[in-house]
């Protein structure tokens, strides 16, 4: 049976898995992401690689890195959230590994793939697909990009992230279940708490997911007005919290769509991959390269 190995590097952690035909998932490592040094990045890749290629008989490598990656698959051009600058990713990791390496556009924050047809819609120069940089409040968040106002400040994991710990820090009262859960430390509240928190019917978490929800669907219903998709899929850490994010962004993704309640409209599902979809994506491009 072919296997290979899908990495998904994030702006905290590398993840990679061992990927058979059919998307199983048989052996994970992960460690953190070294984000202000691109060698010791590529260092932390190949050590996953190294330690599952052990036990595994793999035929090639699938990374799926945050940042813009160029039309040949090979070198991340830009990274908002890690210190990719023009780095040779491919070559760096084949030279080390001695196995065929693709490299894909991931994202931390908002990470986009638009799909037409089965295939994945990859832009003139490779790029498409980033949409956690559309433009959505002028003069906003500053983002890892450099600009202002970009989507993923207002609508991702971190987003929701920030928006507790900025609750819990002007409401204490009012964010006890969550400060209760993070030992009374605003900034010890992650994604995983907020979640928690919101599933034992605390105000405080709800109303944060109400708010990044809010955002998302608001985002959505831009992108409708451009694509007109089908079909939207919430992936990432942040969708294990299923409903408690869908239903606010369905709402309003359905609230500022143009010409609601004239037109068909792009439904909205949950990842049935979860947190693997990023290595399992990862090890399916390596296998289809």
């Amino acid at each position: 049976m072919a296997v290979t190995i899908g990495v998904d590097v994030g702006g905290t952690t590398v993840a990679a898995g061992v990927v058979d035909e059919q998307g199983r998932v048989l052996a994970t490592a992960q460690r953190d992401t070294p984000s202000d040094d691109p060698r010791r990045t590529e260092d932390v890749i190949v050590e996953l690689v190294r330690e599952l290629a052990a036990s595994h008989d793999a035929e090639a490598v699938g990374v799926g890195a945050a940042g813009f990656v160029d039309a040949e698959r090979s070198t991340v051009l830009f990274a908002p959230n890690l210190a990719w600058r023009d780095e040779p990713l491919r070559a760096g990791i084949e030279g080390r590994c001695g196995l065929p390496v693709v490299i894909e556009n991931d994202g931390t924050g908002i990470g986009g793939g638009i799909v037409l047809g089965g295939r994945l819609l990859r832009g003139r120069f490779g790029v498409a697909g980033e949409i956690g940089h559309i433009n959505i409040v002028p003069d906003g968040r500053r983002c890892g990009c450099g600009l202002e106002g970009c989507w993923e400040q207002y609508a991702s994991g971190g987003a929701l992230v920030q928006e507790a710990q900025e609750l819990a820090n002007a409401s204490p009262a009012m964010a006890r279940d969550l400060l209760r859960l993070a030992g009374g430390e605003p900034e010890m509240i992650t994604g995983p708490v907020v979640t928690q928190a919101a599933q034992e019917g605390d105000v405080a978490a709800l109303r944060c997911f109400d708010v990044v929800g809010t955002w998302l669907g608001r985002g959505m219903a831009q992108l409708a007005a451009v694509l007109d998709p089908g079909l939207f899929v919430l992936g990432g850490g942040v969708s294990a919290a299923g409903e408690l994010l869908r239903e606010p962004a369905g709402r309003a993704l359905l609230q500022h769509l143009t010409a609601r309640g004239h037109r068909p409209h792009a439904g909205l599902r949950v990842a049935e991959l979860g947190p693997e979809a990023g290595i399992v994506g990862a090890g399916d491009l390596a296998r289809d390269r």
